[in-house]
């Protein structure tokens, strides 16, 4: 559910010719920062400050001397960024850049599943809204959700938010049963075992990486298993030659830069389609980036007392981090 407050004015000006030179312009008049998800369009990762998965982008939000951010991603990434930066302009080009998983965990539903399970505390993906950033004790990412289970007494129960993937796969490297919030994300439940097996066929010599946010039928096949970031690292540094990439393509672009001797395959999802890409990341465009900017709007807004009780679990996974 966004809670945003709705302002966009529909451009009547002309794009500029230059586009990349206008947006560098209104960067300076706005003393802004572009931050983008590695699954954005790879004209917006060129064009953007930082390029990071959402701890990443979570520590740059935090530390920014910009007075405006400019939140390349999905709706949640850009709340998380007002939630730490409330006297700053947030923008986020188009409101209609949602996220699947953070839909499947309705507030009130949660609030109720809460409520059976009064002696746990919440360990939330931070791919959730605001309002379930609001009722959790601890936030994480794929990269540090391990981590910061681990940090958790062992007597301790826990309810691990919303993502069912990735809980199963926190459960299992950490040995601790979770109670897990049965949500998930469409793109990365998407990927076919079967297209992944038949690559691995044709090129036997690739490896086979994957988020996990993806199946466990999936991950068994996956010789390495990590966030975004921790998946472009890996490519970086390993002797292999050849990856299939069972996560949001777009990350691809990143991968090949990096290592432009490398061959990238992108996993296939089950139908013969581009569901493997998100589609909400893709609503993002840089000419919407532009009108953005131009026009200081849409901006991302938040009730103070949702923001601030939503901040307490991003600095408890901030300090667990460290």
């Amino acid at each position: 559910m966004f809670t945003t407050t709705i302002t966009r004015q529909q451009p009547t000006d002309r794009l500029p010719i230059d586009l990349f030179g206008a947006i560098e312009q209104l960067k300076q008049e706005l003393n802004a920062v572009i931050l983008a998800h590695y699954y954005q369009d790879p004209d917006i990762q060129d064009i953007a400050d930082f390029i990071g998965d959402s701890l990443q982008l979570a520590k740059t939000a935090a530390t920014t001397n910009a007075d405006t951010i400019v939140f390349a991603g999905v709706h949640f990434m850009a709340e998380t960024a007002k939630i730490l930066n409330p006297d700053k302009l947030v923008l986020l080009p188009d409101l209609s850049a949602g996220c699947s998983l953070a839909d499947s965990c309705p507030p009130d539903a949660f609030t109720a599943f809460k409520a059976q399970h009064p002696d746990h505390i919440v360990v939330s993906y931070i791919n959730c809204s605001a309002e379930i950033k609001a009722m959790s004790d601890i936030i994480c990412t794929s990269s540090n959700a391990v981590k910061i289970v681990n940090q958790i007494p062992l007597g301790q129960p826990i309810i691990f938010a919303p993502d069912r993937n990735l809980g199963r796969y926190v459960s299992q490297q950490t040995g601790r049963d979770l109670v897990i919030w049965q949500g998930s994300c469409t793109v990365h439940e998407t990927f076919s075992e079967k297209k992944i097996v038949q690559l691995q066929a044709k090129y036997p010599q690739a490896e086979a990486i994957a988020h996990p946010e993806c199946e466990a039928a999936v991950l068994r096949h996956a010789s390495f298993i990590g966030s975004t970031a921790a998946l472009l690292n890996y490519c970086k540094t390993s002797p292999s030659q050849e990856f299939i990439v069972a996560t949001e393509p777009g990350i691809i672009h990143q991968m090949q830069k990096l290592a432009p001797h490398k061959h990238f395959i992108p996993a296939p999802p089950q139908n013969d389609c581009n569901c493997n890409e998100c589609p909400f990341m893709r609503l993002n465009t840089l000419e919407k980036l532009y009108w953005a900017m131009k026009h200081r709007d849409p901006e991302i807004t938040l009730p103070e007392k949702t923001r601030l009780a939503a901040l307490l679990p991003i600095q408890r996974m901030l300090d667990m981090s460290n």
